[in-house]
C-alpha cells in the first residue's frame, strides 16, 4: 500500500479497491478451507484408526481365513474385471493395522495399496470390518491345544 500512496488518485483508488477485495476473498477462502478440513477429519477421510488387533493377530492363518471367508462379499463381480483376491487384501489390511504404517508403505506382496485401502474403507463403512475383527478375535483352536 505504501507504493500506492505515490501514484495518481485514480490508480490509488483502484489499488485500494483491489486490496480490500483480495483481503475479503482470502478471509472467505480461509474459512472454507478450515471448514473443509474439519469435515474431512470428522468423516472417514483419514488413515486407519489406531486399533489393537485381537490377540495380536498379524498373520492370516488357514484357520483364521476359514472363519473370516464366509463373512466377505463374493470374490468375483458379475461383470467386469475380477477383484484382487480377498485373502491377499485382508492380509494387507492386517499388516497395516499391525504395524501402524501408512497405506502407501504397504509391501507389494499385498497388491496395490489403493486397492487395499479402498476395500478397507468400504468394508469399514458397511460394518463388515468389525465383523471380520470379531471373527478373528475368536480363540484359535490350534493355539489353545
Amino acid at each position: 500500500m505504501l507504493l500506492a500512496l505515490a501514484e495518481p488518485p485514480d490508480r490509488f483508488a483502484f489499488r485500494l479497491r483491489w486490496s480490500r477485495f483480495r483481503r475479503r476473498h482470502q478471509a472467505a477462502a480461509k474459512r472454507c478451507h478450515t471448514a473443509r478440513r474439519a469435515r474431512r477429519s470428522a468423516g472417514d477421510g483419514g488413515g486407519p484408526p489406531v486399533q489393537t488387533l485381537p490377540g495380536g493377530v498379524r498373520e492370516l492363518t488357514e484357520e483364521r481365513w476359514r472363519r473370516v471367508c464366509p463373512l466377505l462379499p463374493p470374490q468375483r463381480p458379475p461383470t467386469g474385471r475380477p477383484n484382487t483376491d480377498h485373502r491377499t487384501v485382508l492380509a494387507g489390511m492386517l499388516w497395516v493395522m499391525g504395524t501402524g504404517a501408512a497405506w502407501r508403505d504397504l509391501p507389494d506382496r499385498f497388491g496395490p495399496w489403493q486397492t487395499v485401502h479402498s476395500r478397507y474403507r468400504r468394508w469399514r463403512q458397511a460394518g463388515l470390518w468389525q465383523r471380520v475383527l470379531d471373527a478373528l478375535d475368536q480363540e484359535d483352536p490350534a493355539l489353545s491345544a
